[in-house]
């Protein structure tokens, strides 16, 4: 019986040991300007972990005025979660539309530029929709 709890305690100190630490990047994309509108604060963050993007972003005065006109139940300060998954160095966000027409937001590895690509009927196209002030890149050790 002793020499049972030995080995087993012997076994969880060798698995402690020797056991990989798990490790999760997270990428925070800062500074984020657009050609189209304007913000007081935009930015994204991918948890390649939990492959979850999160983008929080606050309009300035005059975007936010352009689109209340349009949509009452725009806010002035928003935040949005999408799925991501890595291609190689590519970072995508889920699709979203219907099979035939969707977009997606395409990231880069150490990339400040931040693209849209865009599908209907299988012609595909890629355009810049912001470009990034600031990357950071960080290891989560557990």
């Amino acid at each position: 019986m002793k020499k049972n709890k030995i080995k087993f305690l012997l076994a969880i100190l060798f698995s402690l040991i020797f056991f990989k630490t798990l490790t999760a990047e997270i990428i925070i994309l800062s500074g984020c300007d657009s050609p189209k509108d304007g913000f007081l604060k935009n930015e994204y963050i991918l948890d390649l972990n939990k492959s979850l993007m999160t983008r929080n972003y606050v309009y300035n005065q005059k975007t936010f005025e352009k689109y209340k006109v349009t949509d009452l139940s725009i806010k002035k300060e928003n935040s949005l979660t999408r799925f991501i998954y890595t291609d190689e160095e590519k970072i995508l966000t889920d699709k979203i539309g219907y099979p035939q027409f969707y977009t997606q937001l395409l990231f880069e590895k150490n990339n400040p530029i931040i693209r849209i690509k865009t599908v209907i009927n299988n012609e595909e196209g890629i355009s810049t929709i912001s470009n990034c002030k600031k990357i950071e890149n960080f290891q989560k050790e557990s």
